[in-house]
């Protein structure tokens, strides 16, 4: 059998590792009981993970619900519902053993019949990214009521990596099974296997978690509550941080430039640990389609233009790491030596004159995510006018900026979005002609179209020899850096801010959404 399993490289993964240390404290033994305040923005549409996965969804959720394996910081896959697995060696199998003695919430028992709905089912029917994943399974079957054996139609390396409880969570069969999924009334008391249990939603204010008294894990959790508070402005979050209300202030919820002052306060703690899997990766989307974007040495000519290195600095406190290309630095596939676009108005300025731009304004749309993003966005518009090209501001809320993009009525707009934790999961959405479709403001929405890309990325997708593989991809980061149907800002920098008497408060590498069963607080 052979597993094959994305690692960054030797020094991201030594970064990490001293990163990731920080918070496995080499404390004393946990201590059972207490409760904790957690700041939550925007407050989450709902909290049933297989129907709803914007981020403050998954944030919470992942307490309630759980896939059948973890991933730690270097993305290995850890047990969680499965408590083994095997790949066979031709990589069209997947064998997972299953946990026993798990039940549901409402006292019955977990088996794998839930596992076949929840990934042939469910998932295939509410979820795209999901459901692209599942396309390369043949057949997913339960010979007992322990085991599910996955048969793929070709190898796709990257399976292994899918099992994490915002792309595969498991729902219960007993509950959805001939239901109207979207209508189910369990939407609204999210029934899952998880630590924590759905307690109550006050709207606009507060949604309480209580301790999972059946929980399969000896001991665990810890803590007895937790409340995640709906706060819409930043300043005032800050503020309950300080007074000591809030305990913990997941990233984003605070601008960056408060993070030093947070930081430095008595009893309070900051880690970078937890977004190895996500790799929240900050871009600019260039219309591929029409007007000055359109070409390619515009698009090269922004890349030139743009001080990244002073935005991560100064807009990002130094947070984060400038990418050389589309793929992070912490992805086995990215290519170290791919040639960085440095920061140069002058060739900017050179490709601007050899395509003969004429100065025909471009629109350039913000994210409306707050101070930091809205200070980004000038900092962008006042490099692209150094080097001679026009910009106009179209400042829309997060409505407006969704509908913008899906109708790609823009010319250059921010976005970022993860990278999970393998290109054929994370990136080729994003590049792939197969995944230009109006409507959506998650997919190749730039209109970017390569047949040469499509095949390297379709071919790398399903190629067990991970040498092949990885060429495959470096042909790829080539291509699109010559290309540059994006513009690449910043590998961000997601920071945890809490109170240091919090511990073991992020354990893997998908962060605080993999829930808070280890986390119990000294007192």
């Amino acid at each position: 059998m052979s597993v094959f399993v994305s690692l960054p490289g030797r020094l991201a993964a030594a970064a990490l590792a001293l990163c990731f240390s920080a918070v496995v404290h080499a404390q004393s033994e946990p201590q059972s009981g207490g409760v904790i305040n957690v700041a939550i923005q925007p407050e989450p549409p709902g909290l049933m993970i297989g129907l709803v996965q914007n981020a403050p969804t998954q944030r919470i959720s992942g307490n309630i619900y759980e896939g059948l394996l973890r991933y730690d910081a270097q993305l290995q896959p850890m047990p969680q519902l499965a408590s083994a697995w095997e790949i066979s060696d031709d990589g069209l199998t997947y064998t997972f053993h299953l946990r026993e003695g798990v039940q549901w919430h409402d006292g019955e028992p977990f088996s794998a019949d839930d596992v076949v709905f929840s990934t042939d089912v469910f998932m295939r029917e509410t979820n795209p990214r999901s459901r692209a994943i599942l396309d390369h399974v043949a057949s997913i079957e339960a010979p007992d009521a322990n085991t599910v054996v996955f048969t793929l139609k070709q190898p796709f390396p990257a399976f292994i990596q899918a099992f994490e409880v915002g792309t595969l969570p498991m729902v219960p069969r007993h509950v959805y099974a001939d239901t109207d999924f979207y209508n189910n009334p369990a939407n609204n008391t999210p029934i899952g296997t998880g630590p924590f249990k759905f307690a109550r939603w006050d709207r606009g204010s507060v949604i309480e978690l209580v301790k999972n008294e059946e929980y399969y894990e000896a001991g665990k959790p810890y803590l007895d509550r937790i409340y995640w508070h709906v706060i819409p402005d930043a300043a005032s979050r800050a503020a309950a941080f300080e007074n000591g209300t809030l305990q913990v202030m997941p990233a984003g919820s605070v601008e960056n430039f408060d993070l030093a002052r947070l930081e430095a306060l008595d009893g309070s703690c900051m880690t970078e640990a937890g977004n190895e899997y996500f790799n929240p990766f900050a871009m600019l989307w260039l219309n591929n389609r029409e007007g000055p974007t359109a070409d390619k040495r515009f698009r090269q000519a922004v890349m030139y233009a743009l001080d990244r290195e002073f935005v991560r600095n100064v807009l990002w406190n130094g947070l984060g790491k400038v990418p050389n290309g589309p793929f992070s630095s912490t992805l086995a596939a990215h290519d170290p030596d791919l040639e960085q676009y440095d920061y140069d108005p002058d060739k900017a300025r050179e490709l601007l004159e050899e395509m003969g731009y004429d100065g025909a304004p471009v629109r350039l749309l913000p994210l409306p995510y707050g101070e930091t993003w809205t200070r980004w966005a000038e900092a962008v518009r006042q490099n692209l006018e150094d080097v001679g090209i026009r910009v106009t501001t179209e400042s829309t809320d997060v409505a407006g900026w969704n509908q913008k993009i899906s109708d790609w009525s823009y010319d250059i707009a921010f976005t970022y979005l993860f990278q999970y934790g393998d290109p054929s999961l994370g990136i080729a959405r994003t590049y792939v002609s197969s995944n230009i479709a109006k409507g959506s403001p998650w997919n190749n929405v730039e209109g970017y179209a390569n047949p040469e890309v499509d095949a390297l990325f379709a071919r790398a997708a399903v190629e067990n020899d991970e040498a092949a593989r990885l060429a495959d991809f470096a042909e790829v980061q080539r291509i699109l850096r010559e290309d540059v149907p994006l513009a690449w800002l910043l590998e961000m920098g997601q920071p945890t801010l809490y109170r240091c008497n919090v511990h073991d408060l992020i354990t893997t590498g998908i962060g605080l959404n993999d829930g808070f069963k280890n986390a119990w607080i000294e007192r």
